[in-house]
C-alpha cells in the first residue's frame, strides 16, 4: 500500500487492532444467524508526510449505509457546541443574508439549523438518508452526495461556491483525501474560508485513546499532515484552535493560497506542539501499540473479576469508539449483557461483532447494575450527571481510557 497523500510506500505499522466488523454497522435481530463482515483493522504512518491512515479494505459506501446509525443531535453538549461555533463564524466571517454557507457531513442539521434560524442562507451535504432526512424536517436544504472535487466543481459552476465551508468530523472519514481537499478549493469563493475540526493525533498518542480508531476513520491527523494536503490543493492553513471535543481536537481555518488573510500565531503554536509531542518520529508511533494493549487486559481482568464476584456491569453509549474497544478486548455478552443509548435508531439493536443488546436509558433505572461502563468517555461527565440517580443508589461508573477508572 502507498500513501493516500504522497504515494510513498507505507512500510511501519501505528496500530494492529487484528480484524473487527465496521464500528456503526448496528444489527437487527434477524441479522444475528447471518454472516457478518469483518476487516483487518490495521493502521499505517507514513514516513514521509506523517499522515496515519488505515490499510485499504472497505469502501466508503459499505460503511456509510442509508442506515447509518450516527446522529449528532443526540448529544447535548455537541449541540451546543455547534451553537456557540456558528454564533462565533458569524461574526467573525461578517456573515449575513448575502452569505452562503455550505456544510460538508451535515448530518441531522444539528449545525445547519442554526444559520438557518438567522437567515444566512446554506446547504447541507450528506449521503446517507436517515440523517439527511432529518436535517431537511427542520428546513435545512440537503443535497445528498458524497463530497469530492467534481462536485465542488459542479457546484462553481452553478455559482454556489461558499463564503463559509464547514466540516466537522468528516476529513477523517474521506477515504480520499486528496479529491476532497481539491473539492474544498473549488467550492470555496476567493476570500472564502473553510472550518475543518476533527481529532487531533498528538491527543490521542499523548492520552492512549487508540479506540478512537475504527474503519470509518481513513485518516488519524496532526496539522504537519493537513498543512501539507492543503498546500497540494492550492489552499493554506490561516489559523488553527485546540478543542476539548472528542477528547481534543482542532480546528483549522483555510483559505485559497492567494486570499489575504494573515496567518495567526495558532497555527506555528500547534505545529511546535507536534514536534515536541514527538509526532515526526517514527518512535512515537513504534511505541503505540503495547499502550492500547496494557488498556485492553486492563478491561478485561475488570469483567472477568466482576463475573467472578458476581457483580453486574452495564455498558452506556453504543459509540463506534466503544466497538473498537469490545471488539479488540474480544467482550461478549457474558461479560457485559447490555448496553444503553439514547438514540432511538440504535436501540433494540446489537452491537457490530459483540452483539450486545443496545437498550433505551431506562434499562438502567429497572436493572440497576453495580457498574455502568461509560464506552464514550468524551462524554463521561455529560453521562454521569444523567444517571446521577444511579449514583445515588449505589452504582459506579468506569471508564477504560486513557486507563481504567471507577468513580
Amino acid at each position: 500500500m502507498n500513501c493516500r497523500h504522497c504515494g510513498a510506500p507505507l512500510r511501519h505499522t501505528f496500530l494492529d487492532l487484528g480484524f473487527a466488523p465496521p464500528s456503526n454497522a448496528y444489527l437487527k435481530a434477524e441479522d444475528l444467524s447471518r454472516p457478518e463482515i469483518w476487516f483487518p483493522l490495521k493502521i499505517r504512518v507514513c514516513d514521509q508526510c506523517w499522515l496515519v491512515q488505515t490499510e485499504d479494505y472497505a469502501r466508503a459506501d459499505e460503511l456509510f449505509s442509508p442506515d447509518y446509525a450516527y446522529f449528532s443531535s443526540t448529544s447535548g453538549g455537541w449541540l451546543e457546541h455547534a451553537r456557540r461555533y456558528a454564533q462565533a463564524i458569524t461574526g467573525r466571517l461578517g456573515l449575513g443574508a448575502g452569505s452562503f454557507v455550505i456544510e460538508v457531513a451535515s448530518n441531522d442539521g444539528y449545525l445547519l439549523k442554526n444559520f438557518v434560524a438567522a437567515a444566512i442562507p446554506c446547504l447541507g451535504i450528506e449521503p446517507t438518508a436517515g440523517t439527511a432526512a432529518a436535517a431537511e424536517a427542520i428546513g435545512v436544504p440537503v443535497l445528498r452526495e458524497f463530497f469530492g472535487e467534481a462536485l465542488g466543481r459542479r457546484l462553481a459552476g452553478e455559482g454556489r461556491q461558499a463564503d463559509l465551508i464547514a466540516g466537522n468530523n468528516v476529513y477523517a472519514h474521506v477515504p480520499d483525501i486528496n479529491d476532497f481537499t481539491r473539492g474544498l478549493a473549488a467550492a470555496l469563493k476567493p476570500e472564502g474560508t473553510i472550518t475543518l475540526e476533527f481529532p487531533h493525533l498528538l491527543r490521542l498518542i499523548e492520552n492512549n485513546q487508540f479506540d478512537t480508531v475504527y474503519h470509518e476513520h481513513f485518516s488519524y491527523l496532526s496539522l504537519h499532515a493537513v498543512r501539507r494536503i492543503f498546500e497540494a490543493a492550492g489552499l493554506r492553513i490561516y489559523d488553527v484552535e485546540e478543542l476539548p471535543t472528542h477528547g481534543g481536537s482542532i480546528r483549522v481555518y483555510g483559505c485559497h493560497a492567494a486570499a489575504s488573510m494573515a496567518q495567526r500565531p495558532g497555527v506555528e503554536r500547534v505545529l511546535g506542539l507536534e514536534v515536541e509531542g514527538g509526532l515526526l518520529q517514527l518512535a512515537t508511533y513504534q511505541a503505540f501499540q503495547t499502550r492500547a494493549d496494557r488498556v485492553k487486559d486492563a478491561l478485561l481482568g475488570f469483567l472477568l473479576e466482576q463475573k467472578r464476584l458476581g457483580k453486574t456491569v452495564a455498558a452506556y453509549g453504543a459509540a463506534a469508539k466503544g466497538n473498537t474497544l469490545l471488539n479488540y478486548a474480544g467482550v461478549k455478552p457474558d461479560l457485559l449483557p447490555f448496553v444503553c443509548d439514547a438514540a432511538p435508531a440504535k436501540q433494540a439493536k446489537y452491537l457490530p461483532g459483540s452483539h450486545i443488546p443496545i437498550l433505551a436509558p431506562q434499562a438502567l433505572v429497572e436493572r440497576r447494575p453495580d457498574y455502568v461502563l461509560i464506552l464514550p468517555w468524551n462524554i463521561a461527565a455529560e453521562v454521569r450527571e444523567q444517571n446521577r440517580h444511579l449514583a445515588g443508589l449505589g452504582t459506579k461508573f468506569v471508564t477504560a481510557v486513557p486507563a481504567l477508572r471507577i468513580v
